[in-house]
């Protein structure tokens, strides 16, 4: 199944999706429709939402369908060569898939050769649960798992940044507190511009920064570069 999963969708000075376009090309290789899952939208439309994914991949071939187009969401899913979820509020797109009937439908033709690229939010739903997300709660999925198509948790838009006078806590001290609670589940930080990329059971990091592991052995985080991470994914 192969599989692209990026930390963002704009990088500073770039059109929406321009720094992984040629990434998107090559994960989705001959497929060509492609279902889209928009529900991670919540301050603008599905309609809007769909027009700036077309805009932003127009010439790679692709015909690009919304799945809330119409009455049957998982029907659309299920006629496509590849499935794409957008980045947002990671908890209204959960409750929305669980809502439509999504995680099996996707699950379903994933494992048939689909592939799947998701992006922030997306990149969230395609772990284990969505427990390690930067989002607010806006809303109330019935449960937390999500698609696991990779076995490990994911933090996109991973910083650590700590604002001179703030003394709130950091990310790291955060995910730190997941990994004392689920000793059993590591986490994999994906800085912005990085993604990872899993073909035939191998996982590929992409970008040029490098992820950062928060596990028992190193509950406060360590850098890990290709090779250590990328093995988490294919566990």
């Amino acid at each position: 199944m192969p599989t692209l999963l990026l930390s963002n969708s704009t990088s500073p000075g770039q059109p929406y999706l321009a720094h992984a376009r040629d990434w998107i090309a090559q994960a989705v290789g001959d497929a060509r429709r492609v279902a889209f899952v928009p529900y991670a939208a919540v301050t603008f439309g599905y309609d809007e939402y769909l027009g700036r994914v077309r805009d932003a991949l127009d010439g790679l071939g692709l015909e690009i369908v919304g799945v809330h187009a119409g009455a049957d969401p998982a029907g659309v899913v299920a006629g496509a060569d590849a499935v794409f979820v957008g980045g947002g509020n990671t908890f209204h797109l959960l409750r929305e898939v669980y809502r439509h009937g999504l995680l099996d439908a996707i699950r379903q033709r994933v494992a048939e050769g689909a592939p799947y690229v998701g992006w922030s939010a997306g990149s969230n739903l395609a772990g284990p649960t969505i427990r390690t997300t930067n989002d607010m709660p806006i809303v109330e999925p019935p449960s937390l798992d999500a698609l696991g198509l990779v076995p490990v948790q994911i933090n996109p838009h991973y910083t650590d940044a700590h604002p001179p006078g703030h003394q709130g806590e950091t990310r790291a001290q955060r995910l730190a507190e997941f990994v004392a609670a689920n000793p059993d589940r590591p986490v994999v930080g994906l800085p912005e511009g990085t993604a990872v990329r899993l073909t035939d059971g191998q996982a590929t990091l992409l970008g040029e920064g490098a992820a950062r592991v928060f596990d028992t052995a190193s509950p406060e985080g360590r850098e890990a570069g290709p090779g250590e991470a990328e093995a988490l994914f294919v566990a």
